[in-house]
Formats: structure tokens, C-alpha cells, sequence
């Protein structure tokens, strides 16, 4: 059984989707970045610490989390990261070895953009980071991770930060023996489940794997 902080949720803000309750690990510490207090509450979790300059959480909300014990960390509306990377650099520092973190595939795309490149960020090397944005799971590759599907799903590799360097797939319709794939190639982009699980393994840098979800299947 896992420590209770060895996988956290960081929650950011954005309407949340129905499947989310039956997709977050169940008993873990939650840290919500401003507005994804809100979201949290939506959700029915507990948030054990809020982080953020808190100019998008409803005062309801902050008020709510702060009666049942989090702590709030106030950060100044001028600073150098966004909450969701302060809510993240907060889990690390709490010990986590998974981090999962909840958002939306709608929004501002800078926001969006950033989100995913942020989660392939060296500083974040030694965790193993999911995110759920909508219907749509992105998970973060660094050496080998196995991830479970359905066969007939998509799924798209891309690359962060540079090339993603000896890329070998199994369980996959389209297999990778070897490959690189480089920023801004269409190459990984809708490949499909053949089994239950796939596993994908790189000799150097990062990839974010995407499954975009039941709600589109359309191979592009």
C-alpha cells in the first residue's frame, strides 16, 4: 500500500468533467491550485492545501476549504510561475511519487499549452505525472511507462522539449522500433490500441503520451 502522499492530485481550475470521480486515485492528498479549488469542491474532494494568488476562486470556495484545515498559501499576483506550477512544485515537495493532475481541454490555449509542456519539465524528472484534461488522459513518458486501454483507442505520442530519442512500442497497431520522433513531426500522432496495454520505452527525452478519449475517436 502506498504512503498517503506518494500520490498526490493537483487540481487546477476548469469545469469538471463527469468522468473525473471514477478516474482520480482514491485517498489521496489533494492540492488545489487557485481556482481549482473550486473544481475540487465540484468534485466532492478534500483539499489539504491551496496554492495560488487566488485571483480566480470564489471567495465561497476559499472559505469552505479553510474551515476543514487546508492550508492556504497566498503567492503575489506578480510572480515568475503559474499556480499550477506552484501546486506542483508543492506536491513534490510533500514527497510525491505520482502526481495527478485534474484540468479542462477548454480554456485559454497558452494556458493549455503551457500546462502540457510544463509537466515534461526536467524539474519533474523523478515523478510520474498524468493529467486529466476533459475526456482526454496525457501521460508523461520518461524512460518506460505500460498504460492500459482499449483496443481500437487512440493514442498520440508527442514529443516535449526535443527529440524523443529510441521510441519502441508494443501492444500498439502502428509498433515504433527504435525511432525518434521530433518536435513538431506528425509521426506519432493516431496510433491505436491492439491490446488491452501498451507499453512505450525511449533511450532519451521526454514524450507525452494522449489518449484523447469516448469522446473522439476520429483518426485525423
Amino acid at each position: 500500500m502506498q504512503h498517503l502522499q506518494s500520490t498526490i492530485v493537483v487540481v487546477a481550475a476548469g469545469a469538471p468533467h463527469p468522468t473525473f470521480p471514477d478516474r482520480l486515485p482514491a485517498g489521496a492528498v489533494v492540492v488545489a491550485a487557485d481556482g481549482g479549488v473550486d473544481t475540487a469542491l465540484a468534485l466532492g474532494l478534500r483539499v489539504s492545501i491551496a496554492v495560488g494568488d487566488f485571483d480566480s476562486v470564489s471567495g465561497e470556495g476559499l472559505a469552505a476549504v479553510e474551515a476543514t484545515g487546508a492550508q492556504i498559501e497566498r503567492h503575489p499576483a506578480a510572480k515568475d510561475a503559474t499556480d499550477l506550477e506552484l501546486a506542483l512544485d508543492r506536491a513534490v515537495g510533500l514527497g510525491a511519487e505520482r502526481i495527478v493532475v485534474v484540468g479542462s481541454a477548454n480554456g485559454r490555449i497558452d494556458h493549455l499549452l503551457e500546462g502540457l509542456l510544463l509537466l515534461g519539465s526536467p524539474q519533474y524528472d523523478d515523478v510520474e505525472l498524468d493529467a486529466l484534461l476533459g475526456p482526454a488522459t496525457a501521460y508523461v513518458v520518461r524512460g518506460r511507462r505500460t498504460l492500459g486501454g482499449v483496443p481500437g483507442e487512440l493514442i498520440s505520442l508527442l514529443p516535449l522539449h526535443g527529440p524523443a530519442e529510441g521510441v519502441v512500442t508494443e501492444g500498439l497497431v502502428y509498433p515504433l522500433r527504435g525511432e525518434t520522433l521530433h518536435p513538431g513531426s506528425s509521426r506519432g500522432i493516431s496510433n491505436v490500441f491492439a491490446e488491452p496495454s501498451a507499453s512505450i520505452t525511449l533511450t532519451g527525452g521526454v514524450l507525452v503520451a494522449l489518449r484523447p478519449g469516448p469522446e473522439d475517436r476520429s483518426a485525423g
